[in-house]
């Protein structure tokens, strides 16, 4: 018998909402009853909001968003009913580019750090839409493959903020674009960097088709109603699915899937198995249980909630393996900095392939990110200031290239410059309770290095300085006496970001490898022993992230002496 499985991740988020600031607000705990029809695509919701008035004065008026195929039914406040207007307001924080806002006038003004609590009520569909995306020029298919939130007969995944506003937020329009603004307005509401509402934290409970079924059907329509509490995860943005699910679930890992793909499963499930070892090793022992659930649509672009994987299965090990290894690093390594948890993630991926199959594989995965960095550093560089770098930094970004992909390469760096077994150590000693300012890591890693780190942490954690450019400004060989060459070389870098970079020469009969430190728009000299004649000069294996690599190779001429 096939039994009605539904998940959720759901977190409270620091949103910030306005007559009108928009972003006045923010929403400190929901309390919703949610219902969901999965043949009539349908969602309705009861229930009860907190929000705080975080901005600097008094404020008569409140912005309440949802997305435009939901219609507002009631908002109360105490009881009665308020005054409210209810218009389409143009943002691409739900997919179908459009909100549906509800300005709302308050009896009475709220001051600075006062609260209020609002009973509200608003229904309608959630249906498969990508207008927000096909606008900006994104072709219908790629599009509906990325945005692909829906309420099905068959099959439900939702997201939320971001994605699908099915709960109330209150912002500020953002459009995809305009560059990073979309990622800058969800970064305000997820971190609550407006006004004074830093460091606070919501709350987020429903009572909804989730978690734990109190009734169940084959997923042909029928409701169930279920009590879910969820902590407050800041970052996370929630989620939900519901179908018809089979379950793996071994003592690590639930895979929840469709039961024709039963071997693709059990793919992840041995995968987890094998990178366990591997993640413990560098992270230490996972502190929750995964959750990977299949999405119907194959092409569908995965997406990460908590623990919990939305995912297309897939039955290609090399992909199942970076799968796990990514959700064990989390489960593995908290950390409240998104560099850290997200960049982490990524380096272990590749630390992963390295290990299975040597440091060239490893260094074609990271690759795979590095055109997409390149592209958004040259996107920033544009309006780049003193003040704009500090906000693009690593310990602040909402750009997921930085925090994602260049936090990747940060931290394989730092691995080569102070070795493997010192970086394990530092990160033993990581609390996340104990990060409370941007250093913090820095020290860990220096005591344990006896190594001066500030430049480097400066030029890609603290401060977006771009990328380096290495290029080899001369080569000078010289022949021993007693055989062999010494070779003398130059190495430039026209970048405003500095790094310790590895340089190989090549000779007849092999080559040799070494590392050298070149800072920011500066130029670093080193001496290569080279036991046949050298041929040819390289910088930088892939491992450094670089704004040009077209000028990395040097060749030396036959007859230099």
């Amino acid at each position: 018998m096939k039994l009605l499985h539904v998940l959720c991740v759901l977190c409270g988020l620091l949103a910030p909402a306005s007559a009108l600031d928009r972003e006045a607000f923010t929403f400190t705990k929901y309390d919703l009853n949610v219902r969901i029809e999965p043949a009539q695509q349908r969602l309705a919701v009861r229930g009860q909001i907190t929000l705080r008035n975080d901005s600097n004065g008094p404020q008569k008026n409140v912005s309440l968003q949802i997305s435009s195929t939901l219609d507002w039914r009631s908002i109360k406040l105490g009881g009665k009913a308020v005054q409210f207007v209810s218009q389409p307001y143009t943002s691409d924080i739900d997919h179908t580019g459009v909100l549906s806002e509800a300005i709302i006038t308050l009896p009475q003004e709220i001051p600075p750090k006062g609260k209020i609590e609002l009973d509200i009520g608003y229904e309608g569909v959630i249906p498969l839409d990508a207008t927000r995306l096909t606008r900006i020029g994104v072709p219908e298919e790629l599009a509906r493959h990325n945005d692909w939130d829906q309420i099905g007969a068959s099959s439900t995944a939702i997201r939320g903020i971001g994605y699908v506003a099915w709960y109330p937020v209150g912002l500020l329009s953002a459009n995809l674009s305009e560059g990073n603004n979309l990622f800058e307005t969800l970064g305000r509401w997820k971190f609550g960097v407006v006004g004074d509402s830093a460091g606070s934290s919501s709350e987020l409970i429903v009572n909804a088709e989730a978690c734990k079924p109190a009734s169940a059907d084959n997923g042909h329509g029928q409701n169930a109603l279920i009590d879910c509490s969820f902590e407050p995860l800041g970052a996370t943005v929630q989620a939900f699915a519901i179908a018809t699910y089979s379950v793996l679930n071994p003592s690590t890992l639930d895979v929840h899937y469709f039961p024709e793909h039963k071997p693709a499963a059990e793919n992840y499930e041995l995968a987890t198995q094998l990178a366990m070892p591997f993640v413990k090793e560098w992270f230490g022992v996972s502190r929750r249980k995964l959750k990977i659930v299949e999405l119907a649509d194959a092409k569908a672009s995965p997406f990460e909630s908590g623990s919990m994987l939305l995912t297309p299965l897939n039955s290609d090990s090399r992909i199942a393996a970076l799968t796990v290894v990514h959700q064990l690093t989390h489960s593995a390594f908290q950390s409240p900095r998104l560099w850290i948890y997200e960049g982490l993630a990524h380096f272990a991926q590749a630390a992963y392939l390295e290990q299975q199959s040597g440091r060239r594989t490893a260094l074609d995965f990271m690759a795979q990110h590095r055109t997409a960095l390149i592209d958004a550093e040259k996107a920033f560089a544009a309006e780049r200031t003193s003040s704009a770098s500090a906000n693009e930094s690593l310990v602040s970004t909402s750009r997921e290239e930085f925090y994602r992909s260049k936090a990747m390469y940060v931290w394989w760096m730092l691995r080569d410059m102070i070795g493997e077994e010192t970086l394990r150590k530092a990160l033993a000693l990581y609390r996340p309770d104990q990060d409370k300012e941007a250093s913090y890591l820095q020290r860990l890693i220096e005591a344990q290095s006896k190594r001066e780190l500030e430049w480097f942490f400066d030029d890609w954690v603290y401060r977006d300085r771009g990328l380096p450019d290495f290029r080899v400004e001369s080569a000078y060989p010289r022949q021993l006496l007693g055989g062999g060459y010494v070779v003398t070389i130059t190495i430039e870098n026209l970048g405003e970001a500095g790094a310790q970079v590895p340089v190989t020469l090549l000779m007849e009969g092999g080559q040799v490898t070494r590392l050298v430190e070149v800072h920011s728009k500066s130029k670093s000299v080193m001496r290569i022993q080279a036991a046949g004649t050298p041929q040819e000069i390289v910088v930088n294996d892939g491992s450094v992230p670089e704004s040009d690599m077209t000028n990395n190779i040097f060749k030396i001429k036959p007859n230099a002496n």
